[in-house]
């Protein structure tokens, strides 16, 4: 597979890497199946993350990040993608919640919050996705009712990635039930304080074991006046809206990982595995799938590249990160699955890596937006 994006090709992004990738392998790989058997990536991992300085790396050292870029923030999940390890959900704590913060947050929200996210001792979770609401966000039913100087919270959430263990939950909800978009607003809930608030089951998923995706529940949950994201109510969707590219573009990063992942570990098996008394790499056949997965993997990659520099630049519009988004999780998933079958029998083993990645890779179609969704934000702008 080609060599590293040019987007991270400094000595400095170069360092961290090595750090990061070390820190993978020798201290998450051995504990990756105990962590999907208990359906939780243990907190000791996310402070050891913090004191080695992998955690909210664009956040500035005033408030106690790294002082870095999104890029730097890429190096780490490009690495923990090459573990394919779903369950450390650095890339909504870093890439997602820490981003809003400093976008909308309040001086007193941000020197609150940011610094622990950075050690590790507050792991943040953003809850969109309802029940009844997920790719459509502007019908949550989730209510934020101002009473005085609080705000009391009514509904349910789904699907939330680092749900069952999140100390600071970054809430949509409506201040406005009839205001349609214009009526939801963001919050920061304090999930170890605020009264009325309940997690419910970590989710039984077809993939991504070790992540603690769980439903959480408001139940006239109250929260302080103060806790809203912005200076004013019904600036929820457009700060959703203006955030939801890098999202996109993290989740595609991922996809490529993944995808050159892969194809590696197919050409590495392909080329030990014998049949019909030779390699099965010696097989017309499985060099042509394999030239073809490739070059799937290496077009997708240039893509990518070009969409994070184009972010770091500050031109990443909509239209190209939701480009990037459906058509690098589509192809990841067309990748692992080729790749899976070139591994026969094995390939159905889940103690072949390619199996979990099979299993692991398909939600990426599905959260972050449905990828029907981003062809029709993609058809708006023709």
């Amino acid at each position: 597979m080609p060599g590293l994006p040019r987007w991270s090709s400094d000595d400095e992004s170069a360092a961290l890497r090595r750090t990061a990738r070390d820190f993978f392998a020798t201290v998450a790989v051995p504990q990756q199946q105990r962590w999907a058997e208990q359906r939780l990536v243990d907190r000791e991992f996310w402070l050891q993350a913090g004191e080695l300085g992998l955690l909210c790396l664009a956040v500035p050292e005033k408030y106690g990040g790294g002082g870095g870029t999104f890029a730097h923030d890429m190096v780490v999940l490009e690495e923990q993608g090459r573990i394919d390890e779903p369950g450390f959900g650095n890339h909504v704590h870093s890439g997602i919640v820490a981003p809003y913060l400093l976008a909308y947050g309040t001086e007193e929200q941000k020197r609150r919050w940011l610094p622990a996210m950075a050690t590790g001792e507050v792991v943040a979770a953003i809850a969109m996705t309802e029940p009844g609401a997920g790719t459509d966000l502007a019908s949550m039913r989730t209510r934020a009712q101002r009473e005085g100087d609080s705000y009391v919270i009514t509904g349910a959430k789904t699907f939330i990635t680092n749900g069952g263990s999140a100390d600071l939950i970054l809430l949509a909800a409506k201040t406005d039930p009839k205001g349609g978009a214009r009526g939801v607003s963001l919050f920061l809930v304090d999930a170890n304080t605020c009264d009325g608030f309940r997690r419910g089951q970590v989710l039984d998923k077809l993939g991504q074991h070790s992540g603690d995706t769980a439903e959480l529940f408001f139940d006239d949950a109250r929260i302080p006046a103060t806790n809203l994201l912005g200076d004013a109510e019904g600036q929820g969707f457009a700060q959703l809206m203006n955030q939801l590219s890098q999202e996109r573009l993290l989740l595609a990063v991922g996809g490529v990982v993944s995808s050159e992942r892969a194809v590696d570990l197919t050409i590495d098996y392909t080329k030990q595995r014998e049949a019909f008394g030779a390699p099965l790499f010696a097989m017309q056949h499985i060099k042509f799938e394999l030239a073809e997965c490739a070059t799937l993997a290496r077009v997708a990659r240039v893509f990518v590249d070009d969409c994070v520099q184009a972010h770091l630049d500050g031109n990443l519009d909509v239209q190209t990160a939701s480009m990037a988004k459906y058509w690098v999780t589509d192809t990841q998933c067309q990748i692992i699955d080729r790749c899976l079958q070139l591994f026969g029998g094995y390939g159905y083993m889940r103690d072949y890596p390619i199996a979990t990645m099979y299993a692991n890779a398909r939600a990426q179609r599905i959260y972050g937006g449905a990828n029907e969704l981003m062809k029709e934000l993609i058809a708006r702008t023709l």
